[in-house]
């Protein structure tokens, strides 16, 4: 599992997403959230702007990210 550090207190899903390089872009998270391909914590989450914060697990095509600061 992969560790994502960030330096406020939450980083909002889908720049979460293009920061650990899961997406391309902006747009690419919009759709593969709104499609319900992301995971936040095992629960599918189809919130652009769902905020994720420290000790948070999102999953995305068999990668995993865990949110540290």
């Amino acid at each position: 599992m992969e560790e994502i550090k960030i330096r406020d207190e939450f980083i909002k899903l889908g720049q979460l997403l293009k920061l650990a390089d899961m997406v391309q872009d902006g747009v690419e998270a919009k759709y593969v959230i709104t499609d319900g391909l992301v995971k936040v914590n095992g629960e599918v989450d189809d919130r652009r702007g769902r905020k994720v914060y420290e000790g948070d697990i999102v999953s995305y095509d068999g990668k995993e990210i865990k949110v540290i600061r």
